[in-house]
């Protein structure tokens, strides 16, 4: 418990000025952080009880002080550990954290590469040993005389307390849920009054979160006839009883080549025109007036995979896992396999290893050729880190590719994920004027440098004309807000940029992600059928957007902003208001938005 409570007043002291917390919410926070606290002691208390029953607690003292040592040393770890991850995501561990415990090597390689991790594992050394020894001290002065009446009580009342101690911690983790940190609507106070520990463990038990055991439902045949009115436009049709629509084109395709660049974490507060005065962009502040800039668009998610997801399949998120980690997501309708039926040749391109959530297996087998790091020669690399290639040599390979292609004579669509801007933020010395492995800023920086560099190289490739740049942010660079979902902490830019095929200007209507497929498809001309929920910006009204976390789904407009949360759970928002308190949906959001989530989730309306 003393352990949380440091981790806890770190946390707040690192969100201070996200934290307003009220005198009357003090009692609930700190009763609510007390219930959590003893469920997660109730998890270590087996091991407690049967270490000491082993030892007989008079005796084997190296035994206990070794695991004095440990238990401390744990504690003191999980503590950093949970500082770190708040300060990268704004949360105590959850998803995320279970899904870092799965891909040890790049993350234990990302730490490696961001912290003096052999100092602070040393020092946590030293302290825990110290710690040991005194409590081994105090243990022998403490039970020197219950020792021996410990010892010889009845096999029956030590079997009780060892039952016990198991019985207590699985009825804790039944019965408990995070229903209860839902204190207030600021989301940084309900996060605080969390244990991290426990929020391990229920991740790891709730990383799957069925929509309609843990949503507000509807029918599905009342469902439809909204969502159907909603994705109709005046160039498609519905094909069949589900959602999927053939979208016709009244001119001919144009064959142009598309180059995808995701990039990661590359939020809109990091660019000039929305008021960064850091000249972190340069080169991207610049593309701004030369391309089709798109203002008002939102990401989809908090995570690659789920930009990834709905860039790719143009669908609203879903809670738990991105499609891309789950199982049986082979052969779906993608943007890469309606160009492919259209004589394209798709690929994804990342500088980092693909096996990383599931990526290389879920383009592998929807239409796309995988090239990643293991497909780059070492002559090709000439700096990386331990998620991937620096972005110049990613941006080197895509050329290749690209040159390969053209030398075929085939159109080619190439989706490429950079790796840059993120953590540890480290890049070839002598390309920016801010030095490798010095924080966000730099890797920001590093990556437009790269991008424009990019551009410069392909202008002297004979395909250059003939290509459509699109550019634009797999998610931002935190999502942590003041609001359970907050709007601006899920903006992103995106620019196409075509000198020769499109004209420069600006998209202001609110959109996102699933919204970017549909849009490049109607700039090709190309006609398709398909179950894809987002529309084309160029020529259809949107207006709105999906944000969401691994739990909640949003679904934003200009004025609102409707969450649906477990269990069967929802809060609305007037975002005209100056203070966003909670009020009642209208039924029309209400059913719209489940409508789009609930069919959303269900693989049979994918319709491979």
């Amino acid at each position: 418990m003393i352990a949380q409570n440091i981790a806890r007043a770190s946390m707040l002291f690192q969100s201070i000025h996200d934290i307003n917390i009220e005198f009357s919410t003090l009692p609930h926070l700190l009763a609510v952080s007390f219930i959590y606290d003893l469920i997660a002691f109730s998890f270590l208390l087996p091991i407690i009880v049967i270490f000491f029953f082993l030892t007989k607690l008079g005796s084997y003292s190296i035994c206990r002080i070794l695991f004095f040592f440990i238990y401390i040393y744990i504690l003191l770890f999980t503590t950093i550990a949970e500082y770190l991850f708040w300060e990268e995501f704004g949360t105590r561990f959850n998803f995320i954290a279970v899904d870092y415990l799965v891909y040890t090597h790049e993350v234990i390689g990302n730490i490696l590469e961001s912290y003096p991790v052999t100092m602070i594992l040393s020092v946590i050394g030293i302290i825990c040993a110290l710690f040991a020894l005194l409590i081994e001290k105090i243990f022998k002065i403490i039970t020197r005389q219950e020792s021996q009446q410990l010892t010889h009580r009845s096999w029956y009342t030590r079997s009780s307390i060892v039952f016990f101690s198991f019985a207590l911690p699985v009825i804790c983790f039944l019965l408990s849920n995070n229903k209860l940190s839902d204190i207030t609507q600021n989301r940084y106070i309900n996060e605080l009054s969390k244990n991290g520990y426990f929020e391990l463990f229920s991740a790891f038990r709730n990383n799957d979160l069925p929509y309609e055991e843990f949503y507000l439902t509807e029918q599905d045949e009342y469902l439809f006839p909204i969502l159907k009115n909603e994705l109709i436009t005046k160039n498609s049709e519905f094909a069949g009883d589900g959602i999927k629509r053939t979208v016709k084109s009244i001119d001919d395709a144009r064959l142009y080549n598309v180059i995808l660049i995701t990039v990661e974490s590359l939020s809109a507060e990091f660019l000039s025109g929305f008021g960064n005065t850091k000249n972190l962009t340069p080169n991207l502040d610049l593309l701004t007036h030369k391309s089709l800039f798109f203002s008002n668009l939102h990401a989809t998610g908090t995570r690659t995979v789920y930009g990834l997801s709905a860039i790719t399949l143009s669908i609203p998120p879903s809670p738990g896992n991105s499609i891309i980690r789950r199982p049986g997501n082979e052969n779906l309708i993608s943007l890469g396999s309606i160009l492919n039926s259209n004589g394209y040749e798709s690929s994804f391109i990342y500088g980092g290893y693909g096996y990383f959530d599931n990526m290389n297996y879920f383009f592998g087998t929807n239409g796309y050729k995988v090239v990643d790091r293991a497909n780059l020669s070492s002559s090709e690399i000439t700096f990386a880190n331990i998620w991937g290639v620096c972005d110049e040599d990613l941006f080197n390979k895509v050329i290749k590719e690209s040159n390969n292609s053209y030398a075929r004579s085939k159109p080619f669509f190439n989706m490429v994920m950079t790796t840059s801007n993120h953590r540890p933020f480290t890049y070839p010395d002598g390309k920016i004027d801010i030095p490798s492995g010095f924080g966000r800023e730099g890797g920001v920086k590093y990556t437009d440098y790269a991008i424009g560099k990019f551009l410069l190289d392909a202008k002297k490739e004979p395909w250059f004309d003939n290509t459509i740049f699109v550019i634009v942010a797999d998610h931002t660079a935190s999502s942590a807000g003041k609001m359970e979902l907050q709007k601006e902490k899920y903006h992103i830019p995106m620019w196409i940029f075509a000198p020769k095929i499109v004209m420069q200007g600006e998209i202001t209507q609110l959109m996102s992600q699933i919204d970017i497929a549909p849009t490049i498809l109607g700039i090709l001309n190309i006609s398709y059928t398909a179950p894809f929920y987002g529309k084309n910006a160029m020529n259809d009204k949107i207006e709105r957007a999906f944000i969401s976390n691994y739990q909640k789904l949003g679904y934003l407009t200009n004025n609102s902003l409707l969450i649906l949360k477990p269990v069967k759970d929802l809060s609305f928002y007037n975002l005209t208001e100056s203070h966003h308190e909670p009020v009642t949906p209208d039924s029309s959001t209400l059913d719209l938005a489940i409508s789009y989530f609930q069919l959303a989730s269900k693989w049979q309306y994918l319709q491979r």
